[in-house]
């Protein structure tokens, strides 16, 4: 190794290489969930979608509202692939390289094998795939969150919306509704589809998944603000409600958490505008402090010298 330019075992060209590898292997891995989830959808019969009207649940959202949440989170990572190239600023490269890391290149990899197993109707298996998903979504948001959050809008914006967005918005859609789906279909928690009367059925664990769901994501957005995971928890609520045949468990609840959340976002910003101290009011120094910044020394009151005098 001695003649090598550069020494492999240093850390900064360490980071470089992996920066290198990310560069590559982020795109490849998201062209592969792209062109399977295609091909599942489009060619394969049946498709992704027709998996989910050949299976209904109570809790099975609106095809259209998901098709085009799934779009936007491509078109994201999309962005942060080119992110992943242009980045120049050090604090940007350190999120990719000790954030987001090689989670999301496994992520897309996982979506392409669930892709094929949901179309195979392999629902446990899909179902284990979908809880590795989710693994790995946890732990690349979770460290986002706690040591690479930029701290303010106006200094790494990019950071903010092709970084933090799309893993926030991918986390949610698995987290909210994908997995608990497939768990549904997996205990055979469904109902016949020429039978949509009987979509009333399972009130109990229907209302346990949008109470416990939505109540998480209130939590996540009191305590940090989060204005992106009100909106994936609000798109995923509306999703549901306007599907069809939806019984009262699922659909009054899923309404009111679309009031709740962003009503919640709204009432904690103002409150912690209210509750922030207000900044003291600065008076004006006085003579015989304005005499000692100066350097002058102080005199006692009432004394007149020549300076007073003739100025």
């Amino acid at each position: 190794m001695e003649g090598l330019p550069l020494d492999p075992s240093h850390p900064a060209v360490r980071d470089y290489l992996h920066l290198i590898r990310l560069q590559v292997l982020t795109p490849l891995s998201l062209v592969i969930n792209m062109a399977t989830v295609l091909v599942c959808t489009v060619i394969a019969t049946p498709g992704i979608g027709d998996i989910s009207s050949l299976h209904p649940t109570p809790i099975t959202p609106a095809k259209m509202p998901i098709a085009v949440y799934a779009i936007l989170i491509y078109v994201f990572q999309i962005g942060y692939c080119l992110l992943l190239v242009l980045a120049r600023k050090p604090e940007t490269k350190k999120t990719f390289l000790k954030g987001v890391g090689i989670s999301l290149v496994f992520a897309n990899w996982v979506v392409a094998f669930w892709a094929i197993a949901w179309v195979l109707q392999q629902f446990l298996l899909s179902t284990i795939f979908l809880g590795v998903l989710l693994a790995l979504l946890i732990y690349a948001n979770i460290v986002l969150a706690i040591y690479h959050l930029p701290a303010t809008w106006k200094e790494r914006p990019l950071d903010l919306v092709l970084i933090h967005a799309p893993l926030k918005l991918f986390l949610i859609l698995i987290l909210n509704i994908g997995i608990e789906v497939s768990i549904f279909i997996m205990l055979h928690l469904t109902y016949p589809p020429s039978q949509p009367n009987e979509a009333m059925k399972y009130p109990l664990p229907s209302l346990l998944v949008i109470l416990c769901t939505n109540l998480l994501s209130l939590i996540v957005i009191v305590w940090r603000q989060d204005f992106v995971w009100c909106v994936g928890a609000v798109w995923v609520d509306v999703s549901i409600w306007i599907g069809k045949w939806r019984g009262v468990t699922v659909w009054i609840p899923a309404l009111a958490f679309t009031v709740i959340h962003p009503l919640a976002l709204v009432l904690t910003v103002i409150y912690l505008r209210l509750r922030k101290p207000r900044q003291p009011i600065a008076l004006p120094p006085d003579d015989e402090e304005q005499a000692a910044v100066q350097g002058r020394p102080q005199r006692p009151a009432g004394e007149v010298t020549a300076e007073d005098i003739w100025g």
